[in-house]
């Protein structure tokens, strides 16, 4: 097992917004610690402290000793969800999930690329990547940080699937086998799509233009009509003649 990293918990029991409104102040994120056999627990820990452990974590999946003040028992645990502020960035609340070392979990582990693909390097394809994680099912002592993946071979319009990866001793691959991870496109099936979608708006263009233009001509044509309505405007104006004794 990789060595696990650590992070100060502090129990609070107070919720609600207005207390995490307060927990910040101070400089503390709001946190959960739930699990299968264990009761949730509501919890604080230093924001710089939590700065320096993601910084540690750099996007892999990776285990977290969670130690409290005057206790001697840690909790393993890894980060489920991390909420952030979409405007000020700042973090808002911090998911942890704690596993026990006897027990599989599953996690999503990111994935890495290796190497260029063929494809891309002697045949002009373009890469595409499906996804950016994989969900594994393993042993804390097993987890891996990330899931290698070697592109080196991949060639155009060929596609590794999550049958394709390597095996990793104690690790179980958990989505659906033919799931896509990454492909070599031709330029083609890149740009096709993009011309089909073109057409359709190019030629819807021109019959709203001539739409327009047709009633700007009927307009003209209103001139003969406004002097057809002037002249029994005029007619109207002639004194009836008297009636004949």
């Amino acid at each position: 097992m990789n060595k696990a990293l650590s992070l100060t918990i502090t129990p609070r029991a107070q919720t609600g917004r207005s207390a995490s409104r307060r927990v910040r102040k101070a400089n503390q994120i709001p946190a959960i610690l739930y699990g299968k056999h264990t009761t949730p627990q509501t919890l604080s820990v230093d924001a710089p402290e939590l700065v320096r452990l993601l910084k540690a974590v750099a996007g892999r999946a990776l285990l977290i000793e969670l130690v409290q003040k005057d206790k001697a028992e840690k909790s393993l645990s890894f980060l489920q969800e991390i909420q952030r502020d979409p405007i000020t960035d700042k973090y808002l609340h911090v998911d942890l999930q704690e596993v026990k070392a006897d027990e599989k979990l599953e996690i999503n582990v990111p994935i890495s690329l290796v190497g260029e693909a063929f494809g891309v390097k002697q045949q002009a394809g373009v890469l595409e990547i499906a996804t950016h994680t994989v969900r594994i099912r393993c042993l804390p002592k097993d987890l891996p940080p990330v899931i290698e993946v070697d592109i080196s071979e991949l060639k155009i319009n060929e596609t590794l699937k999550i049958a394709n990866l390597k095996v990793v001793s104690g690790v179980e691959y958990r989505d659906l086998p033919g799931q896509p991870v990454v492909s070599v496109l031709s330029v083609e099936e890149q740009t096709i799509p993009d011309a089909a979608a073109a057409t359709p708006s190019a030629g819807a263009a021109a019959p709203a233009a001539g739409a327009a233009a047709k009633p700007a001509a009927g307009a003209a044509a209103a001139k003969p009509a406004a002097g057809a309505a002037a002249k029994p405007a005029a007619g109207a104006a002639k004194p009836a003649a008297p009636a004949k004794k």
